[in-house]
């Protein structure tokens, strides 16, 4: 069994509202249209990126795709170079040259994250290969929608994994839609993704991807796996967007969610739960949770206002970070 302290689902909730906050001021401030890139944002799913992460090293590798804020800020990437990357400034963490779905921050492990669905499922396992190749002692770890398992890439991928018994770790987050296609019109009834999976032989765990204990517990162990050099794991994580696929907005009017769905997942948040489970225990008290939200709005302020005052690339700089002239 896993053990957690009081000390460190302190730092669950305190990152989970973090991505919530993050996430809610560029929702704010997007229709300043200052921001030229699109957005895909995670509110409602903070608990996978927290949790997995959680169970990771500095030096283990992370992969996101189209939907990558929670997963590059939990990983531990500047908060001020990824809002920059957002308002296309020279400090950015792609020099303002790939916007919301171009993150990347090595320092910490966050490969980056690739727009393309599915892709960085292949990406991250040819970076456990390397690293097995050089001897690390590191685990990769990409994340991925409900909608990248239909992809073949998938299929392939997670058979080179499991015939070299790569330190990998799959996570699907199922939030259930691939853009506004419920997964029932994708794939047959009473199947499993984890069943999906396990056709190739790995290791598939399915969990609660909105109880960000239950999400570090099944992380940490797939992770030890892996660095045990036992094999990959596949987590189905089962969460759910509140928001529009792409966008600040909500998207309730175009009928594609079954009439009360998004209210009824909304009760599932992931951080009122665990927030409930902190104050009734006494582990935090109202006015702590207070001075948490304060604090990391006061360290969002300072991103936005360092991103804004921030100079644009120059236009000699448009050739540069590429791969050919």
């Amino acid at each position: 069994m896993i053990e957690t302290n009081t000390g460190q689902l302190v730092e669950f909730y305190r990152q989970m509202v973090r991505i919530r906050l993050v996430e809610e001021r560029i929702a704010a401030v997007y229709p300043e249209e200052e921001m030229r890139c699109p957005v895909h944002l995670c509110i409602g799913q903070e608990a996978v990126p927290v949790g997995v992460c959680a169970a990771l090293r500095a030096s283990d590798y992370v992969m996101g795709g189209h939907r990558a804020h929670g997963h590059y800020l939990a990983k531990g990437g500047d908060l001020k170079a990824m809002i920059a990357e957002l308002y296309g400034k020279a400090t950015g963490c792609c020099r303002g040259k790939g916007g919301s779905m171009h993150l990347i921050d090595l320092s910490v492990g966050f490969l980056g994250a690739v727009p393309i669905v599915g892709s960085t499922i292949a990406l991250a396992v040819g970076a456990a290969f390397g690293s097995v190749m050089r001897n690390e002692s590191r685990v990769s770890v990409p994340f991925f929608g409900d909608g990248a398992t239909e992809e073949g890439i998938f299929h392939e991928t997670v058979n080179f994994a499991v015939l070299k018994k790569l330190p990998v770790v799959f996570v699907c987050e199922n939030n259930l839609f691939s853009v506004y296609s419920h997964i029932s019109v994708r794939q047959p009834a009473n199947r499993e993704l984890c069943e999906v999976a396990q056709g190739h032989g790995v290791e598939s765990v399915k969990g609660d991807g909105n109880n960000v204990l239950e999400v570090y517990k099944v992380a940490q162990m797939a992770v030890d796996k892996a660095r045990g050099g036992r094999g990959p794991t596949f987590l189905e994580l089962k969460t759910y967007r509140w928001r529009e696929h792409c966008g600040p907005a909500y998207d309730d009017h175009l009928s594609y969610r079954q009439e009360g769905e998004l209210a009824e997942w909304k009760k599932n948040c992931p951080i009122k739960r665990l927030e409930t489970d902190l104050t009734r225990d006494h582990i935090l008290t109202s006015g702590q949770i207070s001075n948490i939200n304060a604090d990391i709005n006061d360290e969002i302020s300072e991103a936005f206002e360092f991103a804004k005052n921030s100079p644009f690339p120059e236009e000699n700089e448009v050739r540069e970070h590429i791969y050919a002239p």
